[in-house]
């Protein structure tokens, strides 16, 4: 495992570079993304790249980590909405080559497929993460199990509690959402994964040096061939302290 120390913003364009790379290499590319503050100046970079013309999206491929269960694709919170207004309105991509999990109609059905349609694209090619300040990567929270595919989570209080910012008040946090489990995530070839902020730094420092163990899901990476973690100063702050 890689870390790579810098501000937001120079880490923000380290990881957009590697997406740039690996659409360049290989235009067909099918990528992992995720939603939250973290991969939002990411995700602007490779706007600008593709205004620039510098990559195309034209051929690539994605799917995204989850979504809340509840909202349909319009509500202002749901995750579709975020991707195509963070992302997908603004580039030269093929929406019917965007796969958002589903959190209303037949959800259940179209999440029991989605590792299987991952699979039938090739396998994910390169993976963003972000971190929970619990350690969750995606919605899988504590004590999930390692060998997880994707499935419904019931999210935690302090989950719950850090995405509120998002919305009006707390109550109007879904409590569950459908996510790609732990071997969904690691099944992909190269995985980055980006935390920043003082209210990440336990996290990263269990990331980095904790047990390999369920009760902090990401320290599952820690088994990963190919994963590079992207960390401003105040998120590796804990890093070698006892």
């Amino acid at each position: 495992m890689k870390v790579i120390i810098g501000s937001s913003q120079e880490i923000s364009q380290l990881i957009a570079d590697e997406f740039i790379k690996q659409i360049r290499r290989k235009p067909t590319s099918v990528l992992g993304l995720a939603t939250g503050t973290s991969p939002l100046e990411v995700y602007a970079n490779l706007i600008k790249a593709n205004k620039e013309r510098v990559i195309s999206f034209k051929k690539v491929t994605t799917y995204n980590l989850d979504e809340y269960i509840g909202l349909d694709g319009t509500h202002n919170q749901s995750y579709r909405y975020f991707m195509n207004a963070s992302l997908f309105d603004h580039i030269d991509i093929d929406k019917n080559n965007t796969h958002v999990l589903k959190g209303v109609g037949d959800y259940l059905d179209y999440a029991a497929h989605y590792d299987e349609e991952i699979a039938r694209s090739g396998g994910i090619d390169l993976q963003i993460l972000g971190l929970g300040s619990d350690g969750h990567i995606a919605f899988n929270e504590p004590d999930t199990p390692f060998d997880s595919l994707t499935h419904i989570a019931d999210l935690t209080e302090s989950t719950i509690r850090d995405n509120s910012r998002l919305f009006k008040d707390i109550s109007e946090v879904p409590t569950k959402a459908v996510t790609m489990g732990l071997k969904s995530i690691m099944n992909a070839k190269k995985i980055v994964l980006i935390a920043t902020g003082k209210n990440k730094a336990k996290a990263v420092k269990d990331l980095l040096e904790g047990p390999i163990s369920e009760k902090v899901p990401c320290s599952i990476l820690q088994k990963h061939s190919d994963c590079t973690i992207y960390v401003d100063a105040d998120a590796y702050s804990k890093v070698n302290q006892k």
